[in-house]
């Protein structure tokens, strides 16, 4: 099997996916469920990354706004570039935590979790710490595999392709 073919096709699922999300959450403020009930909201925030060619001649925009306007990006994307990094920032009740996900290997980094107290009180768990940040970072991997799973779930749909015209549309208007 030829490996490049596998990273292409996993890079084109990935820019779908970013390019999807953002259309979904520039639409409507689109709410989330976890299997526990609780829900959450997804945004695009302040930087993005499209990028259009192949070998040299690749180009890759990134635009940063700290108002979290992507105009030059959504430019960029009707001249037939693809998302390829974006960073997303996850909400559940006053909870935020700031990932930046790539297109290409659905990597993510640059992730912040909520903050946690450092204060030590006396007869502290001295794990209690660390503990809650894995529990803060899996809560952000859980997050992220609900919407990748509901867009899964769209894209292997009969309803893939009516969502992929309101798509164009939206990248067009």
């Amino acid at each position: 099997m030829d490996l490049s073919l596998v990273e292409r096709e996993n890079t084109l699922l990935g820019q779908d996916f970013l390019t999807w999300l953002w259309f979904k959450t520039d639409q409507d403020a689109v709410l989330f469920k976890l299997e526990d009930n609780r829900t959450f909201t997804l945004h695009m925030e302040q930087k993005l990354s499209v990028q259009g060619g192949e070998g040299e001649t690749k180009a890759t925009a990134t635009v940063s706004s700290p108002a979290g306007e992507l105009s030059e990006a959504k430019t960029g994307l009707r001249t037939g570039k693809k998302v390829n990094k974006a960073q997303l920032l996850f909400a559940m009740d006053q909870d935020e935590w700031l990932v930046t996900v790539s297109a290409t290997d659905f990597g993510l980094s640059g992730l912040k979790t909520p903050k946690i107290s450092t204060k030590d009180d006396e007869g502290d768990d001295p794990d209690a710490k660390f503990l809650e940040k894995m529990f803060l970072l899996e809560r952000c991997l859980e997050m992220f595999d609900v919407v990748f799973t509901q867009f899964l779930n769209l894209r292997l749909s009969k309803d893939w392709a009516e969502e992929s015209a309101r798509v164009k549309l939206w990248i067009n208007g």
